[in-house]
């Protein structure tokens, strides 16, 4: 059963990256971030009430509710990144950086959860490192990046770093996700999947809304339009499915298996970007993308 809720969230993870990029196009990332967070919160506690878990709040050890925080704090951090280089970057080059967690992931599951790290899994590390290499290569440059290279230019010299803005903030997604899955995984053995998962979420809102106020960009709420706040909210409702299936696969399921399935979303996020922002795959992004799916596939021997 952990198998369909590992493909469950990888399809509503799929779904997010697509909704929000929509959503985030006007707004401010952080903005964007804190927002939709309160849609996933929402979420998360109906379908603990739902199922009654609300009971054994009681029963929660300090030690589980310290991993649930840290978890929050590590998931609050990779959406910061997570977003701000979707807002920056294309969704295309961003999520396989992004995904490519699944491999520090396997690496820190085998340090500190002591699961087994054979043959199969190291030549699947192996695939999604260099497909994931392949599919963030430099190609022809989009209009935003010309965009983005206009304005960081100084007398007439171009501060190269800033042309890799989104890698550094994809990179930082990737670390921090993997951080979340190897706390989500601690913690959520002591306490119901559902109400583990509202309780990391009371975590990220907290310290969304924290980043919003610090960077005093919370007056740009009221000049976001109508389209974007619903994608936002799409959004909030698709990530909150995602984790619901994601914890709930990882409590009884292998953390080295069920995150490398979940990062299967990059499949829909790139079939979708290419029905909805026409964002296509060069020769050599195709063939990583294939190196990719080949070695998440692998893993389920």
């Amino acid at each position: 059963m952990w198998l369909l809720f590992a493909f469950g969230s990888a399809f509503f993870a799929g779904l997010t990256g697509i909704l929000a990029k929509c959503g985030i196009k006007n707004t401010d990332s952080n903005v964007a971030t804190a927002l939709r967070t309160i849609v996933v919160l929402i979420f998360s506690w109906i379908l603990v009430f739902m199922v009654g878990s609300q009971n054994t709040i009681g029963d929660i050890t300090l030690r589980t509710l310290l991993f649930l925080v840290l978890s929050g704090l590590a998931t609050g951090a990779s959406w910061l990144c997570y977003f701000r280089a979707l807002q920056i970057g294309d969704i295309n080059k961003v999520i396989p950086v992004d995904k490519s967690s699944t491999v520090l992931t396997m690496l820190l599951a085998f340090i500190f959860l002591r699961e087994e790290l054979n043959g199969i899994k190291v030549i699947s590390m192996i695939l999604i490192a260099v497909g994931t290499f392949l599919m963030i290569q430099k190609k022809e440059t989009s209009g935003r990046e010309e965009l983005l290279q206009k304005k960081t230019k100084e007398n007439g010299k171009f501060r190269k770093w800033t042309e890799h803005a989104w890698l550094i903030y994809a990179l930082g997604s990737a670390v921090f996700a993997s951080l979340t899955s190897i706390l989500g995984k601690v913690g959520i053995q002591g306490v119901e999947s559902n109400l583990g998962t509202a309780i990391r979420t009371i975590v990220v809102l907290i310290m969304a809304w924290v980043v919003v106020f610090v960077s005093k960009k919370q007056h740009t709420i009221r000049s976001i339009d109508g389209k974007s706040g619903l994608f936002l909210i799409l959004s909030g409702l698709a990530t909150g499915g995602s984790w619901l299936c994601y914890y709930r696969a990882l409590q009884s399921g292998p953390a080295s298996v069920v995150v490398p399935i979940d990062k299967l979303s990059l499949l829909v996020t790139i079939g979708f970007s290419y029905l909805v922002f026409h964002e296509k795959l060069s020769k050599k992004s195709g063939i990583g993308l294939v190196l990719l799916v080949a070695g998440t596939l692998l893993l389920l021997l």
